[in-house]
């Protein structure tokens, strides 16, 4: 539970197909798996640290207070020191079976998400998860650079896709436990601005995110599959947040909420499709 695995693999879900993308083909089983072991140990250890620091307002939300720092079920010197040895084996993992630059990705994307979006941006600015979501973000960039040792344009663009996306994924959910956030004192978006506001920067969010897919289709020059993905589930993404606008309802910003999940695993699964049927592999 410290882990929130089902974050986990939320983020894990870019990191593979991002590989294929950056081999032009089906990398090594092994750097697969080792990839993925090393971004879940961090992406865990980042979990773990944010459940520490949040341990007080976890206590005044309702869909929070079931936590184990919160129930009593584990000690904050306890998750803390999981935390930590976590990320350890997290860096080391990478370093010796992957390269430095990718170790060096998954805890920078760790420094950030504590330092910068759980001490200080959360609970002090509403444009917390706009920036904070540079960490959810980075899996990309260590997919790319496990393959590569290196980074260029595309995984930038790969990483921004997720970094646009994070935000009205995360509103539409915000928008349904405002009162949470609002009991914590959090001032997230939905908080302090009407829904309607809301869902207004929500549609321009992610009309960005369908601008970079767009983008993406030229920099990796892939092809039908990919191109037809991004337009049909881009468009389906962009209506529900119109309706969202034309509906403020918690109904709606739910659904906003589950599609933008598969929209995100959608899109980086057809740009792997898409190199694997082009290679004829």
């Amino acid at each position: 539970m410290l882990t929130k695995p089902r974050i986990i693999e939320l983020l894990l879900i870019t990191t593979v197909p991002t590989m294929i993308v950056a081999e032009r083909g089906l990398p090594s089983v092994w750097l697969m798996i080792v990839t993925v072991m090393g971004g879940a140990l961090a992406a865990g250890g980042a979990n773990t640290f944010n459940m520490y620091i949040d341990r007080d307002i976890d206590g005044l939300m309702a869909r929070t207070q079931g936590r184990p720092l919160v129930t009593g079920a584990v000690t904050p010197r306890s998750a803390l020191l999981f935390g930590l040895v976590l990320e350890v084996a997290a860096f080391v993992l990478l370093w010796l079976a992957v390269n430095l630059l990718s170790a060096l990705l998954a805890v920078s994307a760790t420094l950030f998400y504590v330092f910068v979006y759980s001490l200080w941006l959360k609970r002090t600015s509403k444009q917390n998860i706009v920036i904070g979501g540079a960490a959810g973000a980075v899996p990309a960039l260590v997919g790319w650079a496990a393959v590569t040792n290196s980074l260029s344009l595309a995984p930038w663009l790969l990483f921004a896709v997720i970094f646009f996306w994070t935000p009205p994924h995360f509103w539409a959910l915000a928008i349904k436990y405002a009162e949470d956030y609002k009991a914590a004192d959090v001032p997230m978006l939905p908080v302090v601005s009407s829904v309607r506001s809301t869902a207004i920067q929500m549609i321009c969010y992610t009309i960005v995110v369908l601008a970079l897919s767009f983008w993406i289709y030229f920099v990796l020059e892939t092809g039908f599959v990919y191109l037809a993905a991004s337009v049909i589930f881009g468009g389906i993404f962009l209506w529900h947040t119109v309706l969202l606008l034309k509906r403020p309802t918690m109904a709606q910003a739910m659904k906003v909420f589950h599609y933008s999940i598969s929209y995100l695993g959608l899109l980086f699964i057809a740009m792997a499709v898409d190199v694997l049927v082009s290679e004829g592999i």
